[in-house]
């Protein structure tokens, strides 16, 4: 655990060492912010609460979670660092996910950064907070996925370019998954059971759930299993190119 703890700092620390993070984090919250009040009609809707916020979330990590998670292992194979890394006293699993965790609190903190619509939302109405507060934690875990499939990605090539590219790709058609209009273009003859089997591995179905205040243990469970499957995927290209 000790290691774990040295490689999250490491690379958490490294971010801030470097523009990314906060151009990250500027990008996040202007964005959120013109999503939010423009293009969400937030003015408009005359309703106190955060579904527009986060109605956008899904395709805003789209873009931007793959730009952070492209450089987890790809610059890593380019330099050749990544020799080095996995000859020093660590297990692999340690490596793997503690390069996660601090592309995933970078996130965290990218997402806690946008409390001032929080509190523009209690400002002007009375909102459920209880109901914002967990699909704060829902957009989280939808962004632990994006990020857990962009550290796969990474690790299957030198490139980030590639990886980014790959990683949003992956990343849309689990969104699209529990999108009402691919759902809905399921011939009338295929069995319910199997469109709600498609529809249970989107992203979309287990965070609207959770937007709207419907807090089911299966919906985090999903996203648990989800990311712990895809870091165990990257591990094992990482173990693969290794024995290569």
């Amino acid at each position: 655990m000790q290691n774990l703890g040295i490689i999250f700092r490491r690379e958490l620390f490294g971010y801030f060492a470097t523009p990314l993070a906060y151009i990250f984090i500027v990008i996040f919250l202007i964005t959120n912010g013109i999503f939010t009040f423009d293009l969400g009609g937030f003015y408009l809707r005359g309703q106190a609460d955060l579904l527009p916020f986060f109605s956008f979330h899904p395709w805003l990590y789209l873009f931007m979670v793959p730009a952070i998670a492209m450089t987890l292992w790809a610059d890593e194979r380019k330099t050749g660092t990544i020799e080095l890394l996995l000859t020093l006293p660590i297990k692999l699993s340690e490596a793997v996910l503690g390069k996660f965790l601090a592309a995933w609190v970078l996130t965290g903190i990218a997402l806690a950064l946008t409390f001032p619509i929080w509190m523009t939302v209690n400002y002007l109405g009375d909102p459920d907070n209880g109901v914002i507060f967990a699909a704060y934690i829902g957009s989280w875990f939808m962004a632990g996925g994006f990020l857990a499939i962009g550290s796969c990605m990474s690790a299957c090539t030198k490139n980030s370019v590639i990886a980014f590219i790959l990683t949003v790709a992956i990343c849309f058609t689990f969104v699209i998954m529990g999108s009402p209009i691919l759902l809905n273009a399921f011939p009338e003859w295929v069995p319910q059971f199997i469109v709600d089997a498609f529809s249970a591995l989107g992203f979309l179905t287990h965070f609207d759930s959770i937007s709207k205040g419907v807090l089911d243990i299966r919906d985090f469970l999903y996203f648990a299993v989800f990311i712990a499957a895809w870091l165990l995927a990257s591990a094992i290209v990482i173990e693969m190119k290794k024995a290569n």
